[in-house]
């Protein structure tokens, strides 16, 4: 077969505009497959003399290139238009608007923890956590509350067992850091948590809510370092136009006790349905740690003193934000969390 034949007859062949790629390996195949056409031309030298089988040669070589050019230009051809379809398929309109995604955000507690963490470190402070799981030993009588004391009727208590419950303060981590100084560091920290009481749900009241409680211990500590940083955290938190004020309370961990007033961030003093026209607000409890606790702690009451205090997150969320429902803080709605993006 001459050359112009053979590239005459391939081009027939594969003038079809749709050929798929199977379509082209079948027809390249019948020409340069073992059993092709070409192939068994080669077969033929054996009927020819040894002067005819070089010039045979070089002729059926040339028939094999030329054959093999065409397949690879017909290849590249489907395979720039497979391109081309695909492309095409997958386009996208960039005039088109948009996909809007849903985004999460920082829960509005956190955002508050965060916060009063933020405000702490930079105090110098330290924060340390403790189990949820927690021991009658470290979430009581360590903080001088004995089995008998009445104060545990204000904190209505899950027990898994007679020693074992689900902690009502992070007091316990306080007690668990003062045991592992052995009584000879400085201590300087804030314990942030969830805590759990047998409660009643409602709009100010849930069965497990967050504390953030702090401890400061050393040998010259006093009360006014413990009123100039609560009035720091009050002002970070309310504003800085914010006053405190300290009425005497009763807990078994601190004496002497305190109850801590903000003046009211809504109407700044006048009075208001938010501060029940007082012009206070109650945000914590404080005082100075009873020695009691300092001892058994391993620290020589003699010798060391410290205070210490407690939030409730929720509490502080609700008066900085508005809030006035505990149960919108764990019902997952996204329209609440989405406002404090």
């Amino acid at each position: 077969m001459e050359k112009e034949e053979l590239k005459k007859q391939i081009k027939n062949e594969l003038k079809e505009k749709d050929m798929s790629m199977q379509k082209l390996l079948e027809i390249k195949a019948a020409y340069l497959g073992k059993k092709g056409l070409i192939p068994s031309l080669m077969g033929e030298m054996k009927n020819l003399s040894q002067e005819e089988k070089p010039a045979y040669g070089e002729k059926v070589n040339a028939l094999k290139n030329l054959a093999a050019d065409l397949f690879d230009e017909k290849k590249k051809e489907i395979e720039e238009k497979e391109i081309g379809q695909k492309l095409e398929s997958e386009k996208v309109d960039i005039t088109l608007p948009g996909k809007e995604f849903n985004t999460g955000s920082i829960h509005v507690l956190n955002e508050v923890i965060e916060e009063v963490e933020d405000l702490f470190i930079g105090l110098g402070f330290e924060v340390k956590d403790g189990p949820e799981i927690e021991s009658d030993r470290f979430n009581f009588e360590l903080l001088n509350i004995p089995k008998d004391h009445p104060a545990r009727a204000m904190q209505d208590t899950f027990y898994i067992n007679a020693e074992r419950l689900l902690r009502t303060q992070t007091s316990g981590a306080q007690a668990h850091t003062m045991i592992e100084y052995g009584g000879k560091k400085d201590v300087r920290i804030i314990c942030p948590g969830k805590v759990y009481r047998r409660d009643d749900d409602d709009a100010t009241h849930s069965h497990q809510f967050t504390q953030i409680e702090g401890l400061v211990v050393n040998k010259d500590v006093t009360m006014a370092d413990l009123k100039g940083t609560l009035l720091t955290l009050a002002r970070k938190m309310f504003g800085e136009d914010r006053e405190i004020r300290l009425r005497p309370s009763y807990f078994p961990f601190t004496e002497p006790s305190i109850e801590v007033d903000v003046s009211c961030f809504k109407c700044h003093g006048k009075g208001c349905s938010l501060c029940k026209n007082t012009g206070w607000i109650e945000i914590l409890g404080a005082g100075m740690v009873n020695n009691n606790v300092l001892d058994m702690c391993g620290y020589d009451s003699k010798v060391y003193q410290g205070y210490a205090f407690g939030m409730g997150v929720e509490r502080i969320a609700m008066l900085k934000y508005g809030i006035d429902d505990i149960r919108l803080f764990y019902m997952n709605d996204k329209r609440f969390i989405e406002q404090f993006k």
